[in-house]
């Protein structure tokens, strides 16, 4: 498969071609996934990441011109931070009712590309359909989650869920403590939800956001398991809520600008 150097030619004439600036950039790594044809490119830090991608428009042509599916760049850094964070949760669930979730984190320390081995979460699931709600549903059922849905109503109108009663705002920001009452109500003792945290024990129940906690960016989670647009939330925390995930870098800004430009022309 195409290599380094390759890859940095290739890049250099689409920026030339369209006008873009001779800026300097350095590709460490590129590797290749026949299962899928995702081509993935790790650039040195961030500023060659930017460089690659170029506004999103360099790596779509570069995207046609090698005929694959998908390519994606990450930096060194980006992953470095990645494998720091899961290396920390490790310790947070082992010897817990999370252990199953260790398989998951081993995988993700060795993206990209990802391989999730099957696991069997025995553990009873609430998911409260959040931003990231097809993703949820998603990652529960590729956990082999036994799980009720919830969520607040209308806000999903074409996914199945039991809903209840809630203000907008939580769509974006879930409330702790209604769900974990809810949870007690169900005998629940996992519920999965975008927490603005990563992962917290309450009462013996874990409230888990599982993409925090395993570092896996909106853009990500879009190939993974698909988005379904909110059709009720509140306007001014969806700006909090982008603004949070690209600091964490979970988001790139220019995914949250189109992001909120394309929810608030609704």
């Amino acid at each position: 498969m195409i290599g380094v150097e390759e890859i940095t030619k290739l890049v250099r004439e689409i920026r030339l071609e369209n006008g873009f600036p001779n800026s300097p950039f350095r590709i460490d790594e590129v590797r290749y996934n026949p299962e899928g044809d995702k081509l993935f490119i790790i650039a040195h830090d961030r500023t060659d990441k930017s460089v690659v991608i170029g506004n999103s428009f360099v790596i779509g042509k570069l995207k046609e011109r090698l005929g694959v599916r998908q390519v994606t760049v990450y930096s060194n850094l980006d992953l470095e931070i990645k494998r720091r964070k899961l290396r920390k949760n490790v310790e947070l669930v082992k010897g817990t009712a999370l252990e199953f979730l260790l398989p998951i984190i081993e995988a993700e320390l060795n993206f990209p590309p990802r391989k999730w081995p099957e696991v069997e979460g025995d553990l009873k699931t609430l998911v409260f359909l959040s931003f990231n709600a097809k993703a949820l549903l998603g990652f529960a059922e590729r956990l082999n989650l036994p799980y009720e849905a919830v969520g607040i109503r209308y806000a999903f109108p074409k996914m199945k869920y039991e809903p209840i009663e809630g203000e907008p705002i939580e769509v974006l920001f879930p409330d702790e403590e209604k769900l974990l009452n809810l949870a007690k109500e169900r005998k629940a003792k996992l519920v999965l939800a975008d927490f603005p945290f990563d992962l917290k024990f309450k009462d013996g129940i874990a409230l888990l956001n599982p993409f925090r906690f395993l570092h896996i960016g909106f853009f990500e989670l879009k190939y993974l398991f698909g988005f379904e647009k909110p059709v009720v939330y509140d306007k001014k925390a969806l700006v909090d809520f982008v603004i949070d995930l690209t600091y964490e870098g979970l988001m790139e800004s220019t995914d949250g600008a189109n992001l909120i430009w394309r929810m608030w022309r609704r």
